[in-house]
């Protein structure tokens, strides 16, 4: 296969950036890593479609930009030329990038998923003429760092003892519920029991009673006690799936709530649902007093930039990122922290 390289003997000179689009995150990560060297750093990751008939049958791509931090020593000036190398798992291409392209700010942060109300609110803040004019790479870190003290300087919530889990159908709840009953139990040593209620309608418990099982935390379903059973235990509630097309459809569960006085109220939002379903959903869970938040799927989401909008706008605290099935890993609990090292360099 043939494919536009940078040559194994030349180096690219310091600023030059250069546009990858590729299968996979590991599969930019080799190549940016072989052509373009250590002193390459990573300025946007973004999903891309194929066109026409393609789009039906393939998956997207990742459109990664990178790009050369510092200079090298050289013997040969930078060259583009054309060679042949093994041909990987499918199809990727890497051309350069005319930097001019991309010395818009604004641009690199939309490039990766950042919304058009986080933009505004970055460049309404007393930093930002600072950020803008800032060498493009410095900009990206102090923006990275500006986004997770933000977050990060609320007050701290006390840790849960009495939560109820809300998200809509799909959205991974008693997945999310099982990987903080697995954090409870092996990382704070702490026990307790999870209550299972449906009301007016069905509520799978999936994996839940099997892993409540192996974990020893008893499995109760409603009527049962909302009270901790013993002193400094927890009581987790698994609900049924949320209406998002009809909120009046949630009566049931908000009435569960107030009668039985559970104002811990954890949402948990599945990443990779499109902007508007995602929207919805986080609105009905506001609507409910949420409290807390859990993003899932982060493996099938390709762009995390997007979720700064959940972070920032609103008071909720991010308990964790999912970011794949397990029930006792795949987690990243600096939730803040983990979106900037996808969308942005956070350190020098």
């Amino acid at each position: 296969m043939t494919m536009n390289l940078l040559s194994p003997d030349s180096v690219p000179a310091a600023g030059t950036c250069y546009r990858f689009v590729v299968d996979s995150a590991d599969q930019a990560a080799t190549l940016i890593r072989e052509r373009l060297g250590e002193n390459a750093r990573v300025l946007s990751v973004r999903s891309v479609k194929g066109s026409g008939w393609r789009r039906l049958v393939s998956s997207p791509k990742l459109e990664v930009i990178a790009q050369i931090d510092a200079p090298v020593a050289v013997a040969n000036p930078a060259v583009e030329v054309t060679t042949s190398v093994p041909a990987p798992p499918a199809a990727s291409s890497v051309r350069r990038v005319q930097p001019e392209n991309f010395r818009s700010l604004p641009e690199l942060l939309a490039r990766s998923g950042f919304s058009e109300n986080v933009l505004n609110r970055l460049q309404a803040t007393p930093v930002w003429s600072e950020l803008s004019s800032a060498p493009l790479h410095r900009s990206l870190v102090e923006v990275g760092r500006h986004l997770c003290s933000q977050v990060e300087a609320r007050p701290a919530r006390a840790p849960l003892g009495r939560a109820a889990f809300l998200g809509a159908p799909g959205a991974g709840r008693s997945t999310a519920l099982c990987k903080w009953l697995a954090a409870e139990v092996f990382r704070r040593a702490r026990m307790g029991h999870v209550v299972t209620a449906e009301f007016d309608r069905p509520n799978p418990p999936g994996p839940l009673p099997v892993f409540c099982e192996a974990l020893g935390v008893p499995l109760a379903h409603f009527p049962a006690s909302t009270q901790p059973s013993l002193p400094g235990g927890f009581v987790y509630f698994d609900l049924p799936g949320l209406s998002l097309r009809n909120p009046e459809e949630n009566a049931g569960i908000a009435k569960f709530l107030h009668d039985e006085d559970i104002t811990e109220r954890v949402l948990v939002l599945n990443a990779a649902y499109e902007h508007a379903a995602l929207r919805r959903a986080f609105a009905v869970g506001r609507d409910l007093g949420a409290t807390h938040v859990i993003f899932t799927h982060l493996d099938e989401t390709p762009q995390w930039g997007r979720l700064w909008d959940y972070l920032i706008e609103s008071d909720l605290e991010p308990l964790f990122l999912s970011t794949g099935p397990s029930l006792t890993g795949d987690c990243e609990a600096e939730a803040a922290q983990a979106i900037a090292r996808r969308t942005l360099p956070i350190s020098d």
